[in-house]
């Protein structure tokens, strides 16, 4: 899986971060082996596979559904699990179906069941995140485009930058692979995406005063 990375003014810390977060969570995940609920176990996985791994889980899922209504049957579900490569029984799966299958229709919401499966945010982090959102939404339908991403992300306070080590092109665009991975180029990024890819980014962040400086400086919020 690509594994490109947000890099806000130190490149060299925000891959020393993304290093810890992927290794801690692997061995969280070989620790527990098959005895942990198998929702966190899929939140382990995702997280020990990098800063866009519940971003490529839900990417995953999107591509299954039907009829763009987010919504997965069982037998979809199951293929998915499988696919990301969570080892899980079928009875496993089915129960992780049916606790977010609460209406019983025989389907669970896309959105609804990554919102579970991300590492909790704070509300002082969630803020800055639909804040960064809502000032590239000029739309207010809750997608933006890579374009709107270009024209406001800010790289230019990366060390990388600041030495010349690389262009600021470049910085940029490996930023905006993180929503364009598995060869899936929609141009388009959902809100619910922008959150799965900060929530593991907070998740790696431990100081709420830097993640909000970090997403301050690089939206010019």
């Amino acid at each position: 899986m690509h594994n490109s990375m947000f890099r806000p003014h130190s490149a060299t810390h925000q891959d020393c971060q993304e290093s810890d977060m992927a290794s801690k969570s692997f061995q969280e995940l070989q620790a527990a082996g098959n005895h942990a609920d198998p929702v966190q176990r899929l939140r382990l996985l995702c997280l020990s596979r990098g800063h866009n791994g519940i971003l490529a889980l839900g990417r995953l899922f999107r591509r299954m559904e039907q009829g763009g209504n987010k919504k997965l049957n069982l037998e979809k579900f199951i293929h998915g699990l499988r696919e990301i490569g969570l080892e899980v029984t079928h009875d496993e799966a089915r129960r992780i179906f049916e606790k977010f299958d609460v209406d019983g229709s025989g389907s669970v919401n896309i959105d609804e069941f990554l919102e579970h499966i991300r590492p909790p945010l704070s509300e002082a982090r969630k803020q800055v995140i639909e804040e960064a959102f809502q000032k590239m939404d000029k739309t207010g339908d809750g997608e933006i485009s890579i374009d709107d991403i270009k024209h406001v992300y800010n790289v230019k306070s990366n060390t990388r930058y600041i030495s010349g080590e690389d262009s600021e092109e470049m910085l940029l665009k490996q930023f905006l692979e993180n929503f364009e991975q598995d060869a899936i180029k929609e141009g388009m990024v959902t809100k619910e995406e922008f959150f799965n890819y900060y929530s593991a980014i907070s998740s790696s962040t431990d100081n709420d005063c830097y993640f909000n400086l970090m997403m301050r400086q690089a939206y010019k919020l």
